[in-house]
């Protein structure tokens, strides 16, 4: 994975990952605004993980005249990030060619290091390489002035995670996914039974519960739980159908540790994809 900036050819981010999915990209955005910010927009291209390419629209979806996003994009909204989608190869040239620079470059430096896992390859990136290939190929922006925007104090670790929805059952417990949290008594010894739920997966694997009394406005928001780490896996977006309907009206996401899920320890980097690289955002 890949992410550069395209005011001046800075390779903002690289990232191995076990397969390219929606954890991946997280990931990625992670690393680049942790470190530059958040970015005015994203050209990326229409992977399932980036965009819906399904045909399905909920009756929401409808009245307000689009698809909801995914995972990621929810994300990218959430920091009001605009996302841009190339709609040929050739449109994404530029990361391309950065890829067969690295695939020709990183793998070669990789291989003389005897560096074959991905956690060892990515220590390497951080440490050594990035800083390395910056120094040759980057460039000084036409318009000094910064276009990135202050992170502040916006709750990171929430905003790039996966979401998914639950209700607190009659034992002040949140049964998802084979999992069960319990949900401590709120303010005054208050019970949070029937109350809907925004479940919140970060990308260690932990898990949030909040409260939510309106939907996105984080800061009205309360944690009310935490569960320990479990593996991440591609959320799914299933149909949902409402009581007496037979069509599906509405969507929900799912959380199913049977999704494919991280390879095994020690997987050769060479295979994560063609020269050990997979993906690629280009931060604009």
């Amino acid at each position: 994975m890949a992410a550069m900036d395209d005011a001046t050819g800075k390779v903002l981010e690289l990232l191995f990952a076990p397969h390219e999915g929606s954890w991946a990209y997280l990931k990625l955005l992670e690393g680049v605004v942790s470190d530059y910010g958040i970015a005015v927009s994203v050209y990326q291209d229409k992977h399932s993980s980036l965009k819906r390419n399904d045909d399905f629209w909920s009756i929401d979806e409808q009245l307000e005249g689009r698809q909801y996003p995914t995972q990621v994009g929810a994300a990218l909204e959430a920091l009001g990030i605009e996302a841009i989608f190339a709609n040929s190869p050739q449109a994404k040239g530029r990361i391309e060619r950065l890829f067969a620079t690295l695939q020709d470059r990183l793998v070669a430096e990789l291989e003389f290091e005897g560096i074959k896992e991905i956690e060892a390859a990515n220590a390497y990136i951080q440490e050594r390489f990035l800083a390395d290939i910056n120094s040759r190929f980057a460039s000084e922006a036409k318009d000094p002035v910064s276009a990135w925007r202050k992170v502040g104090r916006l709750d990171l670790d929430r905003m790039l995670s996966f979401r998914y929805e639950a209700t607190v059952g009659n034992d002040n417990a949140i049964r998802y996914g084979g999992m069960v949290i319990d949900v401590p008594p709120g303010p005054s010894g208050r019970g949070y039974a029937g109350v809907k739920a925004e479940l919140r997966q970060m990308l260690d694997g932990s898990w949030r519960v909040y409260h939510q009394d309106r939907p996105f406005d984080y800061a009205q928001d309360r944690l009310i739980a935490t569960h320990e780490a479990t593996g991440t896996a591609e959320p799914i977006l299933a149909k949902r159908r409402r009581k007496g309907s037979r069509a599906a009206s509405d969507s929900v996401w799912v959380y199913m540790q049977s999704a494919p899920h991280a390879e095994p320890a020690g997987k050769s980097v060479r295979r994560a994809g063609p020269g050990g690289l997979i993906g690629a955002t280009r931060i604009a």
